[in-house]
């Protein structure tokens, strides 16, 4: 969804911002960075860039108040693309507000670069792009040259790879009225406030209710009302489950357009079971205040995403894992009293 085959990289400022809890401090740099040498600007539009090749979620930035001028990203951004004249000044302004939102003990001090691009391309558009992004994981390199009959080895600590950017956003000037499209990366594995500061703190974003958060939002809920809220109302094995995401999924893949409705009839098939998706699915929308349409377009990168959590194994104590890909009829589970334990049935025409 995201190319930058004719992007180009025309400002750069670089600035340092620590821990304010940890006492550390920012440092920010008197002009932007001048880059002459072609490879260093061909390995920075690499390290910025191509991380976001494969993302597919887009962002608006929002305030809580509903006020979009009160959030400083937003804020600060809008003069870029209004007067360029401002861009160091407001990438200062931008790595300040990072520091004050650093308010806890686990988020890592590092550098923050503030980057103007040309001609990004986001759903078939060449738009400019303001580029923020943040390293906080250093490496150490190793250096093998020759040297007279021989090699020699230095070594770099301290140092960044250009194919491990740990935060970062593009913000294309699309859009303004709804808080422009951005797209953003955070490598942070974890959920709690030292990973989630850059996407709901500094950046105040919610993500865009198009077709692709529809998709991906309607497979996680599907699958979380399979997996977790069915064995509350039901006596259903393991084996059905896996039947009812495999199906889930036949539909996402062969459909273009989900219909609720059709959707129940074909995949769940069952009237109880029916309308306690539909509740379940009502919750979801009130809690995270996410609605889901009934009917949409399905977006095939969101199905693909999906299809990798959706599990179609059943783990049987430490020994066997049998996979279900197709028809649950040919498999029956049963208990074998004489044993005092349970026992799956297979059916098979061929053995491979």
């Amino acid at each position: 969804m995201i190319s930058f085959f004719e992007a180009s990289l025309k400002q750069l400022s670089i600035h340092h911002t620590g821990n304010k809890l940890l006492e550390e401090y920012y440092k920010l740099s008197d002009a932007p960075l001048k880059i002459d040498d072609e490879v260093l600007g061909n390995l920075l539009m690499q390290y910025f860039l191509k991380p976001f090749e494969k993302v597919n979620e887009v962002y608006h930035f929002y305030h809580p108040n509903d006020n979009l001028e009160l959030n400083e990203v937003f804020h600060f951004v809008h003069e870029i693309f209004e007067n360029n004249q401002l861009f160091h000044e407001d990438s200062q302004q931008l790595a300040k507000h990072l520091y004050d939102v650093a308010n806890h003990p686990k988020i890592k001090s590092g550098e923050l670069y503030v980057a103007y691009f040309e001609k990004v391309q986001i759903e078939g558009e060449q738009l400019d792009v303001v580029g923020i992004f943040k390293s906080e994981t250093k490496d150490t390199y190793l250096k093998v040259y020759p040297e007279l009959d021989g090699f020699n080895v230095s070594y770099e600590q301290e140092a960044i790879s250009i194919n491990k950017l740990d935060k970062g956003c593009l913000i294309f000037n699309v859009a303004r009225e709804e808080g422009y499209k951005v797209v953003v990366l955070d490598q942070s594995k974890s959920s709690n406030d030292a990973a989630v500061y850059w996407k709901d703190e500094f950046l105040k974003l919610k993500i865009r209710n198009d077709s692709y958060n529809q998709t991906n939002n309607v497979l996680g809920v599907y699958k979380n009302f399979v997996t977790q809220k069915l064995d509350e109302e039901y006596e259903i094995s393991k084996a059905d489950k896996i039947d009812l995401l495999n199906r889930s999924m036949k539909y996402f893949k062969e459909k273009e357009t989900f219909d609720i409705e059709e959707f129940g009839n074909e995949v769940i098939g069952n009237a109880e079971g029916i309308e306690s998706f539909k509740n379940y699915k009502k919750n979801y929308e009130e809690e995270y205040e996410s609605p889901i349409a009934d009917h949409f377009e399905i977006a095939e990168s969101a199905v693909k995403k999906q299809a990798r959590t959706y599990k179609s194994v059943l783990k049987l104590d430490k020994n066997f894992h049998i996979y279900i890909h197709g028809n649950k009829d040919m498999i029956e589970k049963g208990y074998d009293d004489d044993k005092s334990m349970n026992f799956y049935k297979v059916y098979f025409r061929e053995e491979e």
